[in-house]
């Protein structure tokens, strides 16, 4: 039985259909508030809790050989993205886990002060790798499907956002890649005890990513590319009114302000590892738009 929390999330829906597919089961922790019948129907056992309760983490792992921790996205970071992990890698110690998978973020170790969910992921990658338990921390490079929404208006408007450097440079991995990895790691030997940066195949810098938009939709980019400062100013001016909506723009600055790219020997090394090919960012938005 493998247990994923984030089940409803871009990625951990991926890893739940992932899962079925290879007929296994699994127990997917969702909130009461979250779409959750895709899952249901997929065959998934739902498990209804609030990570922020050490009695629901508890229960959950029970008859659990396999976590897969893909939570995160929004809430308190000290809560959500640090606390509950510490709370479930302990509660799957003690239920017996023989695997924990953790989802991290490129760069986690770079010392990125002003980003809280940077450091709490770090922290909770050393905690677990001195909990005892086997895992495979991985470290994607930023997730294709997060360019969904984009591509989507650049297909009604022309428009692409950029903040910052075009010039800068990442490797987004598709999330199905990133899903079919996290699903067979805890088989793979190769991945056992393992840190993992994940990138796709392709260095791309963020013009780059425009051209591909406009090869998708056949239309040139109207690129509207407001230079870092810009941010940061609108970023200080927010903070004289909530110091905490300030503070919880640190991780996006982190993001728009530096490269977060793995090497094509990284890749090649994640390829050999889990006998696969990696996904051009293009093929995997062609998939998903069905273009």
């Amino acid at each position: 039985m493998f247990l994923v929390t984030g089940a409803t999330g871009a990625l951990g829906r991926r890893i739940v259909r992932e899962i079925r597919q290879q007929e296994k089961p699994v127990r997917a922790f969702v909130r009461l508030a979250s779409r959750y019948s895709e899952l249901e129907n997929r065959g998934a056992e739902i498990f209804i809790g609030d990570l922020k309760q050490d009695k629901d983490i508890k229960k959950a792992c029970q008859g659990v050989k396999c976590v897969i921790s893909t939570h995160g996205t929004g809430g308190d970071v000290q809560a959500v993205h640090y606390r509950a992990n510490i709370e479930l890698i302990d509660c799957a110690k003690e239920a017996g886990v023989e695997h924990f998978v953790f989802i991290s973020v490129l760069g986690v170790d770079r010392g990125y002060e002003d980003s809280a969910v940077f450091k709490a992921k770090r922290e909770v990658e050393k905690y677990l790798q001195n909990s005892g338990l086997n895992y495979t921390i991985l470290r994607p490079a930023g997730f294709a499907s997060s360019l969904l929404p984009s591509a989507e208006r650049f297909r009604e408007t022309g428009l692409y956002l950029l903040i910052g450097d075009g010039k800068n440079r990442t490797s987004v991995v598709s999330t199905d890649d990133l899903a079919h990895i996290a699903v067979d790691s805890p088989t793979v030997e190769g991945a056992r005890n393992q840190i993992l940066p994940v990138g796709g195949p392709d260095v791309l810098t963020r013009d780059d990513i425009a051209r591909i938009f406009g090869r998708l939709f056949d239309r040139e980019p109207i690129v509207i590319s407001p230079p870092l400062v810009v941010f940061d100013g609108l970023r200080n001016a927010l903070g004289l009114l909530n110091p905490q909506a300030q503070k919880d723009l640190g991780t996006l600055r982190v993001l728009l302000g530096n490269e977060f790219f793995c090497t094509p020997e990284e890749v090649q090394r994640l390829e050999s590892i889990y006998d696969m090919r990696m996904e051009s960012l293009e093929s995997f938005l062609r998939r998903n738009l069905s273009l």
